[in-house]
């Protein structure tokens, strides 16, 4: 793809690690013109007034807001309209826009699958030069690979989540006198202590309910322990399927994540017996723990946002979390996580323009500053972040021996990994064997 005239200056100077305080104006009226001094921040992005940019992707409500103002001076100081749409139905009518004709200038991707699957259908465009120099210099390699299909760079990462969070009450330990566990062989030894010694908390409580995509917290926990069991060489050849799904380390990786998920003495604390799992609700599983029927509880950053109004979530709070830890120390400290990747159906000036700032750590900044996400952009300041948790986050991101690995089920193809392999989880919370239903996710892998 040719640069132009707009973007090449960005290459060149390396000016999109912009500051907070060059474009912290007031955020309102539209009397700004790039070069002023609300504006001197995004001249780099050229003027294109009277120019739209339209955008599709999955974030809707609150999340969609705190989007839409992360750009607003942009759009002021560019002269670019930014026409926004969200929609809970992005990943079946993305491919039908793009297939009539009438796909957005920018779709925001939730699975790096679903951009392999659109970037190979040629109607999405190799992001420009500018825009992977940026992701070069602001991501690590891992993140950049997730927008490469077929050895063609296509988009660039935007906000991220991490996954593997142990949720626990911090004055639960503390009165009982239990330690946060450093291993997986510790949090298994805490966990047959408290089923043994406290017959009315669980230690753990799970839920895998929500709706057609039943299974998918289930996922998660299975990926969590390939990547720390097996390390991320297994990992990615499980996910490229150069291993096979049932391959002795996935099968046995189900096996020692069933020591917690299938055994009636582990699970489920506040809601029944380990089957209780499946009709569950993954946004309500961790309740138990504030009302001391369970002790722990495994989910995503995001699980933040599911406490109770007023819940105090830090350190010394009314819950917090640690990484699940490590079970081959030797396969390095291992993370998995998700995120958003930004393609292009268009690459004209305006819109290569607006790749270029969500690609920038000014961007970052703007969107974490506003409350609830985070980035693994590594010119995000990590004192943006608006909670303790999400310092937290970014402090795993950003650290250098972190080894990342996007989530899974989001990297394999969409016959398994938002199908066979959500449905595999939950025949396997109801009795299957790990062995059978490993056997038939990899029936179900796409044989071209």
């Amino acid at each position: 793809m040719k640069k132009t005239k707009y973007l090449l200056p960005v290459a060149a100077a390396g000016v999109l690690a912009l500051t907070l305080s060059a474009c912290s104006g007031d955020g309102g009226g539209g009397g700004s013109t790039a070069g002023s001094s609300d504006c001197s921040a995004y001249d780099s992005y050229g003027k294109h007034d009277g120019k739209t940019v339209s955008v599709y992707s999955t974030i809707v409500d609150l999340e969609a807001t705190n989007l839409e103002e992360s750009w607003k001076q942009f759009e002021q100081c560019t002269g670019i309209t930014v026409k926004y749409e969200g929609s809970k139905e992005f990943e079946t009518q993305i491919g039908v826009r793009a297939q009539s004709g009438t796909a957005p200038d920018v779709a925001i991707f939730p699975q790096p699958g679903l951009l392999a699957t659109q970037a190979r259908t040629g109607l999405l465009k190799p992001a420009p030069k500018t825009v992977s120099d940026l992701v070069d210099k602001n991501w690590s390699p891992d993140w950049k690979k997730y927008g490469t299909v077929d050895g063609t760079y296509y988009a660039a990462p935007m906000l991220a989540n991490v996954k593997g969070f142990v949720w626990y009450s911090p004055k639960t330990f503390k009165d009982k006198g239990w330690e946060v566990p450093k291993t997986w062989d510790e949090m298994i030894d805490l966990s047959k202590k408290i089923a043994a010694d406290d017959k009315n908390m669980k230690p753990w409580c799970a839920g895998f309910e929500s709706g057609e995509a039943t299974g998918w917290p289930g996922t998660d926990w299975i990926e969590d322990v390939v990547l720390r069991a097996h390390g991320p060489e297994v990992y990615d050849q499980w996910v490229a399927h150069q291993i096979p799904f049932n391959d002795p380390k996935i099968v046995d990786s189900f096996n020692k994540a069933g020591e917690i998920l299938l055994s009636p003495d582990m699970v489920n604390g506040g809601f029944g017996d380990v089957r209780t799992i499946l009709s569950t609700g993954f946004a309500q599983a961790g309740q138990p723990v504030l009302d001391g029927t369970c002790a722990m509880h495994h989910q995503a950053n995001f699980q933040a946002a599911n406490w109770p109004a007023g819940t105090n979530v830090s350190e010394n709070g009314d819950v917090w979390a640690f990484m699940t830890p490590p079970i081959d120390e030797s396969k390095g400290k291992a993370v998995t996580g998700g995120g958003e990747m930004v393609g292009a159906y268009k690459d004209t000036p305006e819109v290569q323009s607006f790749l270029a700032y969500l690609a920038s750590a000014d961007f970052a900044n703007n969107r974490v500053k506003l409350g609830g996400v985070v980035s693994a952009n590594k010119g995000l300041d990590p004192n943006n972040a608006q909670s303790d948790l999400d310092k937290l986050t970014v402090k795993i991101l950003q650290d250098p021996d972190t080894v990342f690995r996007f989530d899974g089920s989001d990297l394999m193809p969409s016959a398994v990994g938002s199908n066979s392999f959500w449905k595999g989880i939950v025949q396997w919370i109801n009795g299957t064997s790990s062995q059978d239903v490993a056997n038939s996710i990899e029936s179900s892998w796409p044989k071209s």
